[in-house]
């Protein structure tokens, strides 16, 4: 995992972003989506909104997704072992770059066709908690007509990644702001933040 880990760090320190194509293996990648399609069918997701407690509101002009938060006690094997990956990938990253990363939240989201969530920062006006931002990618056998882009707002430049299953897309939540355009089909992810509280 090692060099799976410098190649994120290295192309977030050329490129103010970085992706990886393998971080996951595929036998956690189809555990992962197996695992969010029996929450949605189960009907534990619920529709995601915007902004932080008395600020926070459903807004389906702005954000389309269901999600359902990966909790701390999770037992779920998929999960852990999607934790257990990040938890090490962030202690490297403060071993090497000396970040202060001393948690992480996710969850898994899925886009039903036509959804979207508009430009915006991961980050709360009143809580800089959420330093880094890392997307990874459920979806099988996406191609580029399928649509549901990733679109990355670089200065004076867009940088548009395509959310192929097992893709990881990592950056600061602070800097860049950032779309997901709607898809023609389903489009499902596991999206959160490293911390510093």
């Amino acid at each position: 995992m090692h060099e799976k880990f410098e190649a994120l760090i290295e192309g977030y320190l050329a490129d103010d972003y970085a992706t990886c194509e393998d971080f996951f293996d595929e036998k956690l990648i189809a555990a992962l989506r197996k695992n969010l399609l029996k929450g949605h069918a189960d009907g534990i997701m619920h529709r995601a909104g915007v902004g932080k407690q008395s600020s926070f509101q459903q807004n389906q002009k702005v954000r389309g997704d269901v999600i359902s938060w990966i909790e701390n006690d999770s037992i779920e094997p998929s999960e852990l072992g999607f934790m257990r990956i990040v938890e090490a990938f962030y202690r490297h990253l403060n071993q090497t770059c000396y970040t202060g990363i001393n948690g992480c939240e996710f969850h898994n989201a899925l886009y039903e066709t036509g959804s979207f969530y508009k430009r915006h920062l991961d980050q709360f006006k009143q809580d800089s908690n959420r330093q880094f931002s890392l997307v990874t990618y459920l979806n099988e056998d996406w191609v580029d007509t399928d649509g549901g882009e990733l679109v990355l707002y670089l200065s004076g430049e867009e940088k548009i990644i395509q959310p192929q299953g097992g893709r990881v897309v990592f950056f600061k939540a602070d800097k860049i702001e950032h779309e997901v355009r709607p898809a023609s089909r389903e489009r499902m992810s596991i999206a959160g933040w490293l911390l510093r509280e």
